[in-house]
This record gives C-alpha cells, structure tokens and sequence, in this order.
C-alpha cells in the first residue's frame, strides 16, 4: 500500500499549484471492445469489455507559458469502469492523472493517462488459477486514446468518438503478471461549467528555441519483484543509471546512458531452474547482474515530463529474458536538477518491475 500511496501522490502532482483561471469541464465515455492477448497463455481470457470512464479536467487558457507551447491542453483525474465480461478476469477499476493534448483546431484529442488499478478477480491458486493476467488485487493503469470531439455542439455540451487503448498490470510486484490489454471503441458526452473562455498567449513568450548544453544524470531505482514461479516471493531490486541528455528545444531532449541491474529475485530463480530443467545445464551460480546500454528520449510539459527508453544488455550471464528492453514513465522535477520518477520496465509487453526513482541531473 505504501507503493501504491506514492504513485497516486506522484500523480496527483500536476494538481496543485494551478491558477484559478482554468476552467472546469467533465467528460463521460463509454467502452466496448476486445482483449488483444500478447502471449499463448492468454487466448482464454480474450473477451469483449465494456465500461465507463469519467473524467474531471481543467482547461488551461494560457496564464503558463506550456498552456501556449501545448495548445492548450487539459489535464485532470480520471476514475474507469471496465467489465471483461471474462469469469477469470472479473472486473477492474482505475483512478488516476490525465493529460488531453488537442490537433487540428482542438477537434483531435490525445488522451494519456496514469493511475492505479484494482482486480476483483486476480490470480488465487485454488479458485481462480486460470486468470494468468493478474497476480494481485492492486496494479497500475495506463490509458492512451485517439479522440474526436465537438466541444461546443449544443451550448457547453459536446461529444466525442474514437479509439482508447488500456493496459492493467502488477509489472510482475507478485506473480503471475502476464497483464492486460485492450482495445475500446470510446463514445461519450462532455461538458464544460465555465463559460467559454478565449485562449491567449501568456505574457512570457514560448520557449521555442530553448537549447541546453549536455547535462549529466544520476538515477536510482528501486522496488519489488517476483521472478515468474508463482510463490516465490518478493525481493527488492536495485537499478542505478547514468546518462547524458541534450535538450535541443522547448519540449525535447534526448538521452544515451548505461545502467547497472541488482534483480535480487533472479537469484533463488536460477537456482530453480538448474533444478527443475537439469537439460539446460544451467549452473546454480551463474552471475544475476546485468550491465545494459539505452538511448532515450524525453518529453518535457511543465514540471512533469514524459520519458521512453530503449536499451539492450550489454552483460547478462543468466539469458531468460530478451537482450532489449524497454522503459517508459513519468518524472516530476523539484528543481532543475533534483526530481523523481515513476516507470514501468518491461521486455516488449512482458512487464518486470514497476519502478520508483530518485533522479540528479548536473
């Protein structure tokens, strides 16, 4: 619980210390879809869901210089419904952060969003071992829609159709955590509570051509895993990185770095398979560490910003997994140089830690 109290702390931090010219609107959705299954043990959970999703949000109308710089964008809290109509899978709820970016005249919208998600369903060894998706009742949820919307179509009611992608996953803190995703037909109504406010520049002017000279990071991660035998406990891990980045404009910057793996939970896990699959002839004492390489880029919007990485192990004696990963998250900077951050690592889809991070950047 204490994780999960930190990523709704973590998400709510674009909340506070807004301006009180923003205005307030709220978005209902409704959900019809299917489950998109990623690996073989996953088909007989494939299902139609449908849900809701109620969005509260503040429409900035540029008293910050990034309202300009994005648009105009929204952002808010977000609570979800959805139903797998699965008997294995059961339901699932999710609250969290958003952001709605806007394109082609505010009628496309980019929804991103983040937050916590429980099962009512998860794995339990004796009544619901078939549900292979969910390890735990407490997970994360991440949200990514494509959306068109009339924001004014009778007064300050709209409407919206388009597309909402959804994963819900543990990122493998208890086994087993295959996950889920899905892929939602999204229709809904919006409207907003203020009257319609004209949006305007902010005094200080975008920081278009922003450029910084290379700056060196510092990075800790940490927190639980389990390896994939179900049962086999929670060990903590250790991920330090260091990298270099170059932003080169106002929203942009990109990354190169390595970093150094502490998976603590590979350890009785080798030790397993030797074991369990004598044909491997894998030998109970192989190294758990791992050395790995990344490039990265990073997306800032005001104090958070977004961040996607990609990397390949460098120094990984004991192979289970693929040699490339991958990491996306969000980071929330205190200062210039000190923030900290939140991400999921993963293989592809096969999620491995969720991670919480304390960040340097000099």
């Amino acid at each position: 619980m204490r994780k999960l109290s930190f990523i709704l702390l973590f998400v709510s931090f674009p909340f506070f210390g807004q301006k009180n010219c923003d205005t307030d609107a709220i978005e209902v959705s409704f959900l019809q879809g299917n489950v998109i299954p990623h690996t073989k043990d996953l088909y007989h959970l494939q299902g139609h869901p449908n849900g809701l999703m109620l969005s509260f949000v503040k429409q900035t109308h540029g008293n910050e210089e990034w309202h300009s710089a994005y648009n105009f964008p929204d952002y808010g809290i977000y609570f979800q419904y959805q139903d797998y109509n699965n008997n294995f899978l059961g339901k699932c709820y999710g609250i969290g952060a958003l952001y709605n970016f806007y394109f082609l005249n505010r009628h496309l919208e980019l929804k991103v969003s983040q937050g916590i998600g429980y099962a009512t369903n998860p794995y339990e060894k004796i009544n619901n071992s078939k549900n292979k998706a969910f390890g735990s009742s407490f997970m994360s949820n991440t949200n990514f829609g494509l959306i068109y919307k009339e924001e004014h179509l009778i007064g300050n009611l709209g409407l919206h159709a388009g597309f909402l992608f959804t994963h819900f996953s543990n990122g493998r803190t208890k086994s087993p955590n295959s996950g889920i995703n899905s892929f939602l037909v999204n229709v809904g109504l919006n409207y907003d509570f203020s009257e319609v406010k004209i949006n305007t520049n902010d005094t200080v002017a975008i920081m278009k051509n922003r450029i910084e000279p290379i700056k060196y990071n510092f990075v800790l991660r940490s927190g639980y895993n389990e390896s994939q035998v179900i049962g086999s406990g929670q060990h903590p891990f250790y991920h330090a990185s260091f990298f270099i980045d170059k932003r080169f404009n106002r929203k942009s910057a990109l990354q190169l770095g390595a970093e150094f793996f502490l998976t603590n939970s590979f350890k009785d896990y080798i030790k397993y398979k030797s074991i369990a699959f004598p044909e491997l002839n894998l030998d109970p004492n192989t190294d758990y560490k791992r050395v790995g390489i990344f490039t990265g880029y990073e997306l800032f919007i005001n104090k958070i910003s977004l961040e996607a990485q990609v990397g390949y192990y460098v120094y990984r004696p004991f192979k289970e997994d693929i040699a490339l990963y991958d990491r996306v998250g969000f980071k929330y900077h205190f200062t210039p140089k000190i923030y900290t951050s939140f991400s999921v690592k993963t293989h592809m889809f096969l999620a491995e830690a969720l991670e919480f991070g304390v960040g340097l950047r000099l």
